[in-house]
């Protein structure tokens, strides 16, 4: 600690250089911080789902129906305790842009099966009785500043989308941890009124033992396996992921992107650190003859980059977090659950502490094989 004022005072030197250095190795970790938190997220999404609940799909793909007529015959499947359905109504609001996932559910069974959406009874008893009747989160409440018996108009990207389709708000739920508060509910019905040719695009099903999901699942995918609409039964969970799947190789992207990053600001630190240590050359030369040792000068430099990297590291990662917190960030529904977890951002510090040992290796080594005497004979 006794060397930590020459440190301090070589940062300071060139206060411009520092802070510049500094602010840009925060903006790469708050980036790189960023885009692991939606990696995580996408990998905390596939496991979401309970161990109690299974999905059945088309086999083709899940942009395909399937009949309703299915559903009588799901609900005698030994092993099942309730069947629901839903289907995938891609609803705007106003803009394109101001996207939230958006159903067309079986209200009389779908939310027995799912207890993540807790709703007031009166609210909930509303909603029931109304055919045009809305179930929306908290998240979408905030968002558009909707009230209770509001009407809005939405259109389908699937269905009609030259028509406006009239919803009353009656119902707001509050999500459970690991569910999205933005998603847009609405009754199967009222789209079954308006489009007669829709059909459910999958099926839940409550098991009454998880343990029997395997068995459940062959059976019905073996009583549909010669039909025209063949399906496929999996676990909540691996439905999730067919869903997020559906981004495409998110993770790929992220991850070259997460190393471009890094390479860029790797640049830009040990560039920043070659210069302070070329200005400072005769300095060291001095500070070997008044017997500071090879070792010691190789410290010192290293740890000026060090602080550099750290400081900026614990800056965009403060940031990062904070801002994903205070804000609620979900990107519009699409990644519900989403924060800055406590293991991305020690790995972010974990880079930011590699960054300066890496930035820091090569003027450090120059620094501990500086020739004392040519050097101060430059300098004479």
């Amino acid at each position: 600690m006794k060397y930590a004022g020459l440190v301090w005072v070589n940062l300071t030197r060139n206060k411009r250089r520092t802070i510049l250095t500094l602010l840009s190795v925060a903006a790469a970790l708050f980036l790189f911080v960023s885009l692991r938190s939606v990696t995580t997220t996408l990998d905390d999404a596939r496991q979401v789902g309970s161990e109690s609940r299974m999905a059945v799909r088309n086999a083709i793909s899940i942009v395909f129906p399937l009949p309703e007529s299915y559903r009588s015959w799901l609900a005698t499947v030994p092993g099942v305790r309730r069947v629901t359905w839903g289907n995938w109504f891609h609803g705007v609001y106003r803009d394109r842009r101001d996207f939230f996932p958006s159903f067309a559910v079986d209200v009389d069974s779908y939310f027995d099966v799912y207890p993540e959406m807790v709703v007031p009874e009166d609210q909930e008893q509303a909603f029931m009785r109304e055919r045009t009747a809305a179930l929306v989160g908290t998240g979408l409440i905030e968002r558009f500043g909707w009230r209770l018996g509001q009407t809005i108009n939405m259109t389908s990207l699937i269905y009609s989308p030259d028509r406006a389709w009239p919803f009353t708000i009656r119902a707001v739920y509050t999500p459970l941890p690991g569910w999205t508060d933005e998603a847009f509910y609405f009754h199967y019905d009222y789209l079954y009124e308006m489009v007669d040719w829709v059909q459910p695009g999958w099926y839940i099903l409550e098991l009454e033992d998880p343990s029997a999901a395997a068995t459940v699942a062959a059976t019905i995918d073996a009583h549909y396996e010669n039909s025209r609409f063949g399906t496929r039964t999996e676990t909540e969970r691996a439905f999730q992921a067919g869903l997020v799947s559906m981004y495409g190789n998110v993770g790929l992207l992220i991850n070259a992107v997460g190393i471009a990053v890094f390479f860029a600001i790797l640049l830009v630190a040990a560039n920043a650190m070659m210069m302070s240590a070329r200005e400072r050359a005769s300095e060291v030369a001095v500070l070997k003859t008044l017997g500071f040792s090879d070792r010691l000068l190789f410290g010192l430099v290293l740890a000026e980059a060090a602080v550099i990297t750290v400081s900026g590291g614990l800056l965009g990662v403060l940031l990062a977090k904070l801002l994903f917190e205070t804000t609620g960030f979900q990107l519009m529904g699409l990644l519900p659950g989403f924060e800055v977890k406590l293991r991305t951002a020690a790995l972010g510090i974990l880079i930011a502490v590699v960054l300066g040992l890496i930035s820091g290796l090569v003027p450090a080594w120059q620094a501990a094989r500086l020739p004392v005497a040519r050097t101060l004979r430059r300098v004479a």
